[in-house]
């Protein structure tokens, strides 16, 4: 995903935070999500959100994208 400067953005969509907190989960589950975001070369947030943006697109849910406008591109997989 390329890095583009805030001021050179051309999007629709306004980039917002988004707060979780709370969950909770198995050491086992914890210990495959780290391993596979590592593998990935992400954060273990950015790995889940994109999996969540993964599954809300296989559901037929339509968005820009999920950390820039477009970055989703047409396909369902990302590569993660």
């Amino acid at each position: 995903m390329p890095i583009i400067p805030t001021r050179q953005r051309k999007q629709k969509d306004p980039i917002v935070n988004v707060m979780l907190n709370g969950g909770r989960v198995t050491a086992g589950f914890r210990a495959a999500l780290f391993a596979a975001a590592s593998r990935a070369g992400v954060s273990v947030n950015e790995f889940v959100l994109t999996a969540a943006a993964e599954k809300l697109r296989a559901s037929g849910n339509q968005f820009a994208g999920v950390f820039e406008s477009g970055d989703m591109g047409e396909s369902v997989g990302v590569g993660l």
